[in-house]
């Protein structure tokens, strides 16, 4: 079995350097089944427990790996090689970018980083609907198109005006095409 050193290192290197949970769980698999200690069958467990647990699933993880692995002080030395990195850097993060904003150069660059993300959205929903702006499909969309419209100009919250959405697209349903072997004929 690895040292309690051993372990926080192995859990800060493989943990920080992902952006996900399972890409890190995988990490540390590879890191440890080598090793021989971790199998499949441990690992898949912790990987259950963890997604079964509310919160973040890479620190319940960590902290099922370092009991397994040390009992209490593994479990407390990986939570904390886990999640103490990773607070820092996004403490150092947020205290920069408070300074940094109020430069009007990056305020400038975030505006027009925003004006970009907000093109990329409306290019992608306009390729997304063109399609159904065709033929018969054209007059069901308009009508969704219309009661959304009329739902978020009175306020209604967007979950709500999704749901509207999904409901008045639902009962307009489009018509069910033929089965392909009544299409041969």
């Amino acid at each position: 079995m690895p040292s309690v050193r051993e372990l926080a290192w192995l859990v800060c290197r493989d943990v920080n350097r992902t952006l996900g949970g399972i890409a890190s769980m995988e990490l540390l698999r590879r890191t440890l089944t080598p090793k021989g200690w971790l199998d499949e069958d441990r690992h898949a467990l912790l990987v259950a427990v963890s997604r079964l647990t509310p919160g973040t699933n890479i620190l319940a993880y960590c902290v099922g790996l370092g009991w397994l692995l040390r009992k209490w002080r593994g479990a407390l030395v990986a939570l904390a090689s886990a999640s103490i990195p990773a607070s820092l850097l996004t403490s150092a993060l947020s205290a920069t970018l408070v300074r940094v904003d109020q430069h009007p150069i990056v305020r400038a660059l975030i505006a027009v980083a925003v004006l970009v993300a907000s093109f990329l959205v409306l290019s992608t929903a306009w390729h997304l609907l063109r399609p159904y702006l065709k033929g018969s499909s054209a007059v069901r969309t308009a009508v969704i198109a219309l009661v959304v419209g009329g739902l978020l100009l009175a306020g209604v919250t967007p979950v709500r005006v999704l749901l509207a959405a999904a409901v008045v697209g639902m009962v307009m349903a489009a018509p069910v095409n033929q089965a392909p072997a009544e299409a041969e004929r």
